[in-house]
């Protein structure tokens, strides 16, 4: 599952492209301890239920499992269940509204398959190194997502979950800032504190999507600053400080994440989001946990990362661990670097 709460598919492709990942942590980390498998499912029994229905094409059970979690206006979670099936589906997902083009559930499910469906087109690669006729096809397909997506829009007006993977689509047919802004603030009319459509917007603004550092760490800080404690949106100080880490050369990037600042900054976003008693989750706080960890990891703040390592257990995300290497390697060495306390080579 390409879940990083909705950067999906754009943000695990698009990684590859910016940075050889592989020789940041991979090799040294396969010298360290034991790698920790990821579970897709993050523990949730509905999400296991939901991915077995997918792979029947069952249809019927799928939307029994969706629909309730629509009708409760609960669009964090129904978008990250449809996250985890988005590249599951195959044909059968891309085909749906065949059958039910007016069910706005289909629609939506259907527009993120296409979503996923388009940059499995494009692949991770660099752009240089994408063909035209990948590009072609990678945006035949999101437009026809975005055909679905409105229509969904459309037909269920209430609801939030279209315009999280039209924020997604727009980044990938480049419609501009101002284009993806509209799309995330349309969501957010919706959906507030819908913390994958934040982080579907702050990588719109990253500087490898035409973005700054400025731009995005600002993003997040007000974002921030605006929820209420215990709110899942201080994550995105951690995915901000991890891009910007990402962005950097070698060298550049430890002495950068490393710094008093980011440091005291990932620490006051923790304990308002992550480590706040006020913070409760609809979704599996996994990817949230994940993503302070490896930051306070990179950031040679140990005691911090053993905290959040012992809330995670043995549940790693893929992402961000796949932005140095396998995932399930890379999460072992750090939690192992963090339980010991002493500072760990970096990736």
């Amino acid at each position: 599952m390409s879940n990083l709460s909705l950067l999906g598919p754009a943000a695990i492709g698009a990684f590859v492209a910016m940075r050889a990942i592989a020789n940041r942590g991979q090799s040294s980390a396969a010298r360290g301890p034991k790698p920790v498998p990821v579970d897709e499912t993050q523990g949730d029994a509905e999400l296991a239920a939901l991915q077995r229905a997918v792979a029947a094409t069952d249809w019927p059970t799928a939307a029994g499992i969706l629909g309730p979690v629509r009708e409760r206006g609960d669009f964090e979670r129904l978008t990250w269940l449809i996250s985890g099936i988005e590249e599951l589906g195959g044909v059968f997902l891309l085909r749906l509204p065949e059958k039910h083009p007016d069910d706005p559930l289909v629609l939506t499910v259907s527009g993120a398959r296409h979503v996923a469906w388009a940059w499995q087109a494009r692949t991770g690669a660099r752009a240089s190194q994408v063909t035209q006729d990948q590009f072609r096809t990678f945006h035949e397909r999101l437009r026809t997502a975005e055909e679905h997506l409105y229509a969904a829009a459309e037909a269920d007006p209430q609801s939030a979950a279209p315009w999280v993977f039209l924020t997604t689509a727009s980044r990938g047919l480049e419609h501009g800032h101002d284009v993806t802004r509209r799309r995330f603030e349309a969501g957010v009319r919706r959906a507030p504190l819908h913390t994958g459509l934040h982080a579907a917007q702050l990588q719109q603004i990253c500087r490898k999507w035409g973005g700054s550092h400025e731009e995005m760490h600002a993003f997040a800080r007000t974002a921030r600053k605006n929820a209420p404690s215990g709110s899942g949106l201080g994550v995105l100080t951690a995915y901000a400080h991890l891009e910007h880490w990402l962005d950097l050369p070698s060298g550049q990037d430890a002495a950068y994440i490393r710094t008093p600042e980011v440091r005291a900054e990932l620490r006051e976003a923790a304990q308002g989001s992550v480590l706040h008693p006020a913070y409760t989750p609809t979704v599996p706080p996994y990817p949230a946990l994940n993503a302070f960890a490896m930051a306070f990891w990179l950031a040679g703040d140990f005691a911090s990362g053993h905290d959040l390592f012992q809330r995670i257990g043995d549940h790693p995300t893929r992402f961000p661990w796949a932005y140095a290497g396998d995932p399930g390697r890379v999460f072992a060495r750090a939690r192992q670097d963090c339980k010991k306390g002493k500072k760990g080579k970096q990736p």
